[in-house]
């Protein structure tokens, strides 16, 4: 059986690791070749998890590459609009098109409402939301050129409602469902679909940290994995902490190809029943 995306050609932000490589993995192995794009470095408001580097990045090239499909990475940071239009155009002056596009570079730091300061609301909304916009403007004359394209854009659950010590992220994260809406209605004629995908906790670096353990275990001075994991099953209905990054990635595999060929503007948990809580 041919592979779901064969022979197309998918950008994905933030793809040095977590779940952006595991969307470029995914990709590849139902036939895709890859632009990655990631910052590849530090933000300085964001202390709870170390930062993507550019090994992580070599290795999703690595990894891609002995599915045997072609990938061209660029480090460029989603908020530099210029940067990031440049990493496309040399991804698709090379690969010879575009077809999907995955807008999922996005940053998370628990911080107390009273306790965020400027520079964390900047650089969390630069990043989540506005390099969300940046990705899909650089994207859309690609797609139209093309013919259509299918565009999926990561939010979260917290897209959908709020939490505690998340404002800035939470409000980042419902705009995308804003952009994707917008962008949906707008270029339907186009044949360029837009969704979103709602994640619940990913066992990534971005939840298994012990900031984020302490969010959830604050009672307990030396938090860890084995002491938070009950504690994130309450946010499921279904019974696990977390889902994996595969689970999103699957998720995005189907909305990308043409089995959701008139499946738009809409926006899609992977929450495990979080949003039924």
């Amino acid at each position: 059986m041919p592979g779901r995306v064969q022979g197309k050609v998918a950008s994905i932000t933030g793809a040095a690791r977590g779940q952006g490589r595991s969307h470029a993995i995914r990709l590849a192995e139902e036939g895709a070749d890859i632009i990655a794009v990631d910052i590849a470095g530090p933000v300085p408001s964001v202390s709870a998890y170390p930062p993507a580097t550019e090994e992580d990045l070599a290795e999703t090239v690595s990894q891609v590459e002995a599915l045997d499909r072609r990938i061209v990475a660029r480090k460029a940071d989603v908020r530099d609009a210029a940067a990031l239009r440049s990493a496309l155009e040399d991804g698709v002056a090379q690969l010879g098109r575009l077809d999907i596009v995955v807008a999922n570079a996005g940053v998370y730091q628990p911080v107390p409402t009273l306790e965020l300061d400027a520079v964390a609301w900047q650089e969390t909304i630069g990043i989540n939301l506005t390099g969300v916009w940046n990705t899909v403007q650089a994207a859309l004359p690609h797609l139209i050129a093309g013919g259509g394209g299918s565009v999926i854009l990561t939010s979260s659950v917290l897209g959908l409602r709020g939490a505690a010590s998340a404002v800035h992220y939470s409000t980042a994260k419902h705009g995308v469902v804003g952009i994707m809406r917008s962008v949906a209605g707008e270029f339907a004629g186009h044949r360029v679909r837009v969704n979103s995908v709602h994640p619940t906790l990913v066992n990534t670096a971005m939840v298994q940290n012990e900031q984020t353990w302490a969010l959830f275990d604050p009672e307990n001075p030396h938090p860890s994995r084995e002491s938070a994991t009950p504690i994130f099953q309450t946010v499921n209905a279904l019974p696990v902490p977390w889902v994996e990054p595969v689970d999103i990635s699957n998720a995005v595999l189907f909305l990308a190809s043409d089995e959701a060929r008139y499946i738009t503007g809409v926006t899609l948990p992977v929450d495990a029943g979080a949003l039924l809580k």
